[in-house]
């Protein structure tokens, strides 16, 4: 471990107590146990976080899903409906900084552990609550998943093509965007919790998070009432300079948005003269068809390869569709702290996870151990809380953990 891991980080010593499951909350807490916090994650006996199965081969519990968002963690097994529940929580409280949760709204203020009764025994906590649509409104109660709010949000509404109708992203868009989001909001307000002394209620909702990565497509619909258009893989700008052109053996994209690029562009591709027709971006717009014409038989007429190497020597913006194998490969991430390689928990082999999306200097975001198996740290974390052996195996007799 270098000096740099050894410095103290963002978050070093602060205790999250984290309810969260699937993917937008557990990724959440996640990016915090990677700055420094130490995070217990709350787990349903027997079943635990429904991610440890999900599109899983495996049945170990270590989906590639779970991997990748609990990081660093330890997980505590303990039935939260148990009339004894509310002990144990509650003495985990006392020691923690946040709270989040990320259930329906209105079941863990049901379950006894809302907002106000952790307050209760912790004044200056922060709470965050992760939701579809958020804690109050019409739809707050209302189940969501990633997909749904991708619909609901109007984002597949801009994404795909006239011919075929809109799509919703290959990747969980919201969900993700959603626990870097709540990462965010989380680690605002401890900071405010450190300047001020007070705590505070966080409502972070995947619909308001949708909103705000299409802020300037809804925006330019809010301010000029026009509905964007389906338009495949060209730029929302509509240049027709911007887009995914079929090569000879494969796809390339080009982003040729600054007047001085597109100039590169034609010149490139043997067209100089044609580009003082087209020299005004209003221009191009009118004269998309026109323009289409030039540009793709000349791609396709030619490799990728050629196309990468002749465009990154002319400073163009350009990249190949690549696959995930193909991106992953890339050496770029021999430099990043992207991917982790950790012990694969009740196996022998390694895995590459991904983990971090920024780096640090000092003290950089740190993977501090592999994701736990179900209740692997139950009996230890009930021991720090001063519960004796015996006490440990009546909570197990009354099935409490």
């Amino acid at each position: 471990m270098t000096s740099e891991q050894k410095a103290p980080q963002a978050l070093t010593g602060l205790r999250i107590l984290d309810f969260t499951q699937v993917l937008a909350g557990p990724f959440a807490t996640q990016q915090l146990a990677q700055i420094g916090a130490l995070v217990i994650k709350i787990e349903q006996p027997v079943t635990g976080d429904m991610t440890r199965g999900l599109m899983s081969a495996s049945s170990d519990g270590m989906s590639p899903s779970f991997l990748t968002c609990n990081l660093g963690k330890r997980s505590l097994a303990i039935d939260l409906k148990h009339p004894n529940a509310r002990e144990v929580i509650f003495k985990l409280v006392s020691q923690a900084d946040a709270v989040v949760e990320n259930f329906k709204p209105g079941t863990i203020e049901r379950l006894g552990f809302g907002y106000e009764a952790i307050k209760a025994v912790k004044p200056d906590i922060v709470y965050a609550s992760i939701s579809g649509f958020g804690q109050e409104g019409p739809r707050a109660t209302q189940p969501a998943f990633d997909g749904a709010i991708q619909a609901f949000s109007g984002m597949m509404s801009i994404s795909g093509y006239p011919e075929t109708g809109p799509v919703r992203s290959g990747y969980f868009s919201v969900d993700m965007s959603t626990s870097l989001n709540a990462a965010f909001s989380i680690t605002a307000a401890l900071f405010r919790r450190h300047v001020t002394g007070e705590g505070q209620r966080i409502d972070i909702s995947m619909l308001d998070t949708a909103m705000m990565m299409q802020a300037p497509q809804m925006t330019a619909y809010t301010v000029s009432g026009v509905l964007p258009e389906l338009l495949g893989n060209q730029s929302p700008t509509k240049q027709p300079t911007s887009n995914v052109f079929e090569s000879l053996d494969g796809y390339v994209q080009i982003i040729a948005m600054k007047e001085s690029q597109v100039e590169k562009l034609f010149k490139v591709l043997g067209h100089e003269k044609d580009y003082v027709k087209y020299s005004d971006p209003s221009t191009r717009l009118k004269c998309t068809d026109e323009i289409n014409a030039i540009l793709h038989p000349i791609i396709a007429g030619q490799t990728t390869a050629h196309w990468l190497q002749v465009f990154n020597q002319a400073g163009l913006p350009v990249s190949s569709i690549q696959n995930l194998a193909e991106a992953a490969a890339q050496a770029q991430f021999d430099h990043r702290l992207t991917f982790t390689e950790i012990d694969r928990p009740g196996g022998e082999d390694k895995v590459r996870v991904v983990s971090a999306s920024h780096m640090a200097y000092p003290a950089p975001p740190t993977v501090q151990s592999p994701p736990p198996t179900l209740g692997a740290d139950t009996q230890d974390i009930l021991t720090e809380l001063g519960y004796s052996e015996d006490d440990i195996l009546t909570m197990k007799r009354e099935q409490l953990i």
